[in-house]
This record gives structure tokens, sequence and C-alpha cells, in this order.
């Protein structure tokens, strides 16, 4: 953070807490240009406050989503002070334990912490309603899919597709995208996964949702599952799913009555999401400079190839990655 904007940030805190010391330091970061900083009272109070760059940032959709957050039941960050021309705002705390370290320390713990996660998850796809957030159409889902050529086979893997392989990622985008756009819609938080969950009372705190949209049902149980930083065994991930998919039918959601069909409609939305962030990732090094997202790619790499190993209408796609990776194809079909 430049130190201009943070003393701006700094002197801007004061103002609103006159004759009050506080200490001001990194609460975390993300992938965009917004930076969160934790301040601490004289008085005991600690506070989180966010600098988002205007050029950059925009941080209209925070606030309005954090209050949608706050109207389903969900515990979010409250807005207590907020300069929306220079890009600051002041937030609760909710606390310093998200649920990626708590897993990382303990994964005995996943049962109790997905079962609140995910009935959060059912109440706020229950307030949703059209009009509050903007749509997760076919041009937004296709942006999407397009980081994957252009960063990650682009730029990452400096591979030049052939005109077949380009067709070949035609065809399955376009799949995916149809399969995508006919699932039910309902409010997507978008990145609902553990970095982005905390530990604290209630449970679970909500972080990062700005880039809300109101989308397919599934996305969110996606990105809860099949994360981009924790790795889990598909049998717990099926039991996992049943417990929310059991919610959400309880709670009146329009979720697919055959658990089966519901799990597929997971996939092949958990799909898109999977090639966007490998292509998210390949942008965070070479555009942005950050280099650890990179890291986790194969895992990404892997939970599409085991998508595209289930489902015979993917399997050019499976035969593609065959291809750019030097193997030999084996599509292995289970649906």
């Amino acid at each position: 953070m430049p130190v201009d904007r943070f003393e701006q940030l700094r002197a801007w805190i004061q103002a609103r807490r006159p004759g009050v010391s506080f200490d001001l330091t990194p609460a975390s970061a993300d992938a965009s240009f917004r930076r969160y900083f934790r301040a601490r009272f004289g008085d005991g109070e600690t506070l989180i406050a966010m600098d988002a760059p205007p050029v950059h940032e925009d941080c209209r959709p925070f606030v309005h989503v954090a209050g949608l957050l706050a109207d389903a039941g969900l515990h979010a960050p409250q807005v207590l002070e907020k300069d929306l021309e220079r890009g600051f705002l002041m937030l609760t705390d909710l606390g310093t334990t998200t649920y990626l370290a708590a897993l990382n320390e303990d994964r005995s713990r996943a049962g109790l912490l997905f079962d609140a996660a995910t009935s959060a998850l059912v109440r706020w796809q229950r307030a949703s309603r059209p009009g509050e957030l903007p749509p997760y159409d076919a041009a937004l889902l296709r942006r999407e899919l397009d980081l994957f050529p252009d960063w990650y086979l682009g730029r990452h893997l400096e591979v030049s597709l052939t005109a077949s392989q380009k067709d070949t990622l035609e065809r399955t985008f376009a799949l995916i995208i149809a399969s995508n756009l006919a699932q039910p819609k309902v409010y997507v938080h978008r990145d609902y996964m553990p970095r982005n969950l905390m530990v604290s009372e209630p449970n679970p705190g909500v972080l990062d949702f700005q880039d809300a949209v109101y989308g397919p049902i599934t996305y969110d149980v996606a990105s809860l599952f099949r994360d981009a930083f924790i790795s889990w065994e598909e049998e717990a991930v099926l039991d996992w799913t049943v417990r929310y998919w059991e919610k959400a039918r309880a709670a009146g959601l329009p979720v697919d009555a055959d658990f089966g069909a519901f799990y597929r409609d997971l996939e092949w939305m958990g799909l898109q999401r999977h090639l966007k962030v490998l292509g998210i990732f390949a942008r965070l090094r070479y555009r942005d400079g950050k280099s650890g997202y990179l890291e986790d790619t194969p895992r990404f790499v892997g939970y599409v190839r085991t998508v595209a190993g289930r489902y015979r209408a993917l399997g050019p796609l499976l035969m593609l990655f065959d291809e750019l990776e030097g193997r030999s194809a084996g599509v292995g079909y289970t649906f």
C-alpha cells in the first residue's frame, strides 16, 4: 500500500475516533487491489479498515451486499463508516481465524464447520430476489471461461492452440454455459470458500462478498467443497453435499428433487469455476505479480480431469488436457 494512502487512511480513522490512540496493522490481503488493516484502539476495541483505491475498486457493491447478507441473517462485517469517494470503509472485526486455518490445523472439525457454512448458505439463498445483484449471465460466464485459454494456456503454458483444439474448447464452453444457465437462480456469493469464512460467533463470519451475483444455485456449494487451497476425499464431499441438498429441500429452495441430477449440475458448475480459476491464478502471476497462487493450479487441473472423465460430453476436454500435458488419452466415463 503506498505510504500516502496509508497515512490518508490513518488520518481518516483518527478523525472518526478523535483523541483515541490506535495501532494499524495488516489484517489480510486478497487477490484484488483491496487491503485490510486491523485498527486496535487504546480502549480495547478492534475494527477493520478497508482501503480500496477508487481507480481500481468500487466500494459500493461491498456496502450493498453487506446489507443483503445482514438482512438474510448472516454474520457479515457491518459497515460503520464509509468514504466511497476515497475508497475507505470501517468495518466490524469478525476475528482472526479463517475456516482454512482451522481446517489446516484440525481436519476433524470439517463436519461441524461445513454444517454451519451450509446452513448459512441456505439462509442466504432463501433471501434471494431478482434485481438486487448483477445477473450471472452467459456473457459473464463466457468472459470468465476465456481466462483459461488467454492466461493459463496462452501466457502460462505458452501454448498456441490448433484450430481443432480451439473448436474443442468452443464446443465445451457452450455445453458448460448451457448447463449453468439451466439451473435455478439465487444469490451467489461467488467465492464461498474456507479462506473467506471466519470461525466466529455466530458461525460463520462471511467475507469477500463484493462480487456477488444472481445466478446458478450450485455455484457456492461447488466453491465450498472444491476449494482452491484445501482438498477433500470424494466420499466426504458427497456426504456434505447431500446434507446441503437436504437442508435446501427442507427450506423450499429450487434444488432438483433427484440428488444425482443436482450433483451433475454442481459438477458442471464447478467445472466452469475450475477453468476460470486456472486463468485467474495465471493472470495474478503474470499481470499482477502475485506468484503464490500458481502453486495451487495442479489442484484445479485435478478437479477438471475428474469431472471431464465422468461425462461423455466432456471427453474432448479431457483429451485436450492429455494433449497439452503430453499424456496418452484414456477416458474413463462413469456417467
